[in-house]
């Protein structure tokens, strides 16, 4: 049962990863130096005053990186990679030590970087209409949403974390299917 609800938990963080890379990472260095979590062995870093500051800072500098019309969009050349790692590394994180090690490795990028490779492609996808119906300057909407989004995920993932994994799957399943919507309206020749 701990390691479903690990993964329940890894689920809701690398989705908030697809979002934003550093927010759930900063979310649970706070909740390891508040006394609220305890990382999986090899994950006690996460623990380290200094790292929850250059996580803060790198959050910060990636919040206002997505607020710069086409920048948001070249910056989502290098988030999405970074979105898989942070996701893998998320769920790495919180799974218990009841699989053993290549299992684990292999729920983690499977569940966590696949989770967030996912989420990070419907935003990207979002960011690209928003790009091209307003020239770049409504981009700060999806931000917030995508900001709020990771905020949210990040908390609520150790909240109820089989909740937010329920809301996760459908908002792959939306998304997926939005995406596939608007691909098919791209091939459709225009009459």
């Amino acid at each position: 049962m701990e390691t479903i609800l690990g993964l329940c938990i890894g689920v809701g963080l690398s989705a908030a990863c697809g979002f934003r890379v550093f927010v759930p990472l900063l979310a649970m260095s706070i909740a390891t130096l508040m006394g609220w979590y305890q990382p999986a062995q090899g994950f006690e870093w996460l623990a380290l005053p200094s790292v929850c500051m250059a996580l803060g800072f790198a959050t910060l500098c990636e919040i206002a990186a997505y607020y710069v019309p086409w920048v948001d969009n070249l910056l989502d050349t290098i988030a999405t990679p970074a979105a898989v790692v942070a996701g893998t590394l998320t769920t790495m994180a919180v799974s218990s030590g009841e699989m053993s090690q290549f299992a684990t490795w292999a729920a983690a990028l499977i569940v966590g970087g696949g989770t967030a490779g996912v989420v990070q492609m419907s935003t990207v996808a979002a960011r690209g209409v928003s790009t091209a119906t307003t020239g770049g300057l409504g981009n700060f909407v999806v931000a917030t949403g995508e900001l709020i989004g990771s905020i949210l995920l990040s908390i609520l993932a150790f909240i109820m974390p089989v909740v937010i994994t329920v809301a996760v799957i459908i908002l792959i399943i939306v998304a997926a299917r939005w995406i596939h919507a608007k691909r098919q309206e791209q091939a459709t020749p225009a009459r």
